[in-house]
């Protein structure tokens, strides 16, 4: 089987998969939270309990691909993957061989993988792919494999650490989920809504404005850790998968690994 792994700022994701390139089903998933004061060795602990959390799973490991918008993450869990699988993983990035085409060295690996899946599971439609993670983004990928082009703005969560932060009377423990109703009767549900239907409408807006410019209607397929939340709350949203970026990661390996 394959290990797929997508370092990011806030969390580590995990995804086991078949071997086989056609199979794109995401057998396992699981996570770990980003951090870069840990050291080696405080990673190989952390990985070998979830190594022995999945056992079943980790048993069948026999390549690793690796995906990461952190390069100080990537060589310690590189070298810790290796400690306890005895597997060197493979780092894909940005320039690794793929079907869709772009012209910007500043893409990050996540953004790539996602245009990746979309064009391999869907790429007879043009594509817009919202990823609800630690910053919003968006990005576009038409039918003939051409990245169109991307929106990146403040992520969910760390606008509301922000906004807890800078106020010194608001509640650290308000989470993100949805409120009873758009108007708030307290600072929590008030707050809720804001987050919720606040992203939403500038999610829903931003889809109108790209298909308005590219005089298209996308397909728009949702991921990331907040995906969940907002998917139920529209219709502009067609598929929500939470697995999404490491499918692109497994679309990279078969690509890439020889």
């Amino acid at each position: 089987m394959l290990l797929t792994i997508n370092i990011g700022n806030s969390s580590i994701r995990f995804g086991v998969f078949h071997n086989k390139n056609f199979d794109i089903k995401c057998y396992q998933s699981w996570y770990i939270q980003s951090n870069l004061n840990l050291s080696l060795d405080k990673y190989i602990i952390i990985l070998k309990k979830l190594y022995e959390k999945n056992l079943f799973f980790s048993k069948k490991i026999r390549n690793i691909v690796i995906g990461s918008v952190v390069p100080n993450l990537t060589k310690i869990i590189d070298k810790s993957l290796y400690k306890i699988y005895q597997i060197k993983p493979i780092i894909v990035n940005q320039y690794s061989f793929s079907p869709v085409k772009h012209c910007s060295h500043q893409l990050g690996t996540d953004l790539y993988a996602n245009a990746i899946a979309a064009y391999t599971l869907y790429g007879k439609k043009d594509i817009l792919i919202v990823d609800f993670g630690t910053v919003l983004s968006l990005i576009c990928v038409n039918k003939y494999g051409m990245i169109k082009g991307v929106i990146i703005a403040p992520g969910i969560s760390s606008s509301l650490s922000s906004l807890i932060r800078n106020t010194s009377l608001l509640s650290s423990k308000i989470t993100i989920e949805k409120p009873p109703m758009v108007l708030g009767k307290c600072t929590k549900t008030c707050i809720q809504s804001g987050m919720v239907y606040g992203f939403l409408s500038m999610v829903e807006g931003l889809i109108n404005k790209i298909n308005n410019e590219l005089k298209t209607n996308c397909f728009v397929i949702s991921t990331g850790g907040f995906s969940h939340i907002y998917f139920p709350l529209t219709e502009q949203i067609h598929i929500n998968d939470k697995n999404h970026t490491m499918k692109g990661l497994k679309v990279l390996f078969h690509l890439n690994h020889k």
